[in-house]
């Protein structure tokens, strides 16, 4: 198992809307995420800043991304929330959310 943190900015006009959508998070959203090995998935806010921590099981962390990317409900329900996004200065091209360095770990 390997431990992910991604960070990402939300725009302050959508911080109510963005966070009603995740209070219901669609059924086959979620399905899609169990699907491609993330597990424990996280998405906190402190002001405009959002951070998500997920534990991934697979095997292959790219090409369950990918599936995922692939997903037509996913698609479509980043459709609503990749607007109320920002990417982070420094992103890595083709990324959306930045993957933070993992620097301290306990059980």
């Amino acid at each position: 198992m390997r431990h992910y943190g991604q960070v990402i900015r939300i725009k302050p006009d959508c911080i109510e809307e963005y966070e009603r959508m995740h209070a219901s998070v669609w059924p086959e959203v979620l399905a899609t995420i169990h699907a491609c090995n993330m597990r424990n998935y996280t998405i906190f806010r402190y002001k405009t800043w959002l951070f998500a921590y997920f534990e991934y099981v697979g095997d292959d962390f790219a090409v369950d991304m990918k599936r995922m990317a692939q997903d037509p409900m996913t698609q479509q329900w980043w459709s609503h929330t990749d607007p109320m996004q920002e990417p982070v200065e420094g992103n890595t091209e083709g990324s959306w959310w930045t993957i933070m360095k993992d620097v301290f770990h306990t059980d």
